[in-house]
């Protein structure tokens, strides 16, 4: 196995985020105008963590194969469906139902053609990061939004969406706590673990 850290800690995301979608699916006080976003939101990050992480462990370097290649860009696809969720989450919190509907739609067309680049031209996951940036924008700025409102189960989740943010730069400018143990995947999944209890914990209760 190659990158056990980096495994085994998609691995947990992979359980954890599997987990939330369940019970937020299950959650009487989920709006229910937000439960299916969230349950994809999670459901698709799971699947994401899930096939990134048997890349990084059994197909990278001198194992990477035609299997390792349609798992690498499945990630990217599944990212782009989590991108996909938080935009409706944040335009079902944030805009009038039409308004949030037409977002969903261009958002949509948006993800196909990022579906169409990841898996034919380009699967580099730089582009699935920017890709999945606006979204996590744009629904913290909801989150953000809702706390000022006076709905304070929303805290949490601003909070971890802060971390997805910081997250995101830490694997991007590879900073890592020991090159071999935790290196800078691994420690952007542990962040993400964290930020992703958050937003479970204001989904669960909003």
């Amino acid at each position: 196995m190659t990158e056990p850290d980096v495994v085994v800690t998609d691995y947990l995301l992979t359980l954890e985020t599997a987990v939330f979608a369940v019970l937020v699916w299950r959650s009487a006080a989920t709006d229910s105008d937000l439960r299916l976003p969230f349950v994809v939101f999670f459901s698709a990050t799971s699947l994401a963590a899930l096939t990134g992480g048997t890349v990084h462990g059994f197909f990278s370097g001198a194992t990477y194969s035609p299997l390792g290649v349609a798992l690498w860009r499945a990630t990217l696809v599944a990212l782009g469906v989590s991108a996909l969720a938080a935009w409706a989450i944040g335009g079902r919190m944030l805009l009038p139902a039409t308004a949030a509907g037409a977002l969903q739609i261009a958002a949509a067309v948006v993800a196909a053609l990022y579906t169409v680049v990841v898996v034919a031209f380009d699967d580099r996951f730089w582009i699935a990061i920017v890709h999945y940036l606006p979204p996590t924008v744009f629904m913290l700025v909801a989150f953000g939004v809702a706390y000022r409102q006076d709905r304070p189960s929303t805290l949490a989740g601003l909070i971890g969406l802060v971390l997805t943010l910081a997250a995101a730069l830490v694997q991007q400018q590879r900073i890592a706590l020991h090159p071999t143990y935790v290196n800078h995947n691994a420690l952007y999944h542990a962040i993400q673990a964290v930020a992703l209890f958050l937003i479970f914990l204001s989904a669960w209760r909003m």
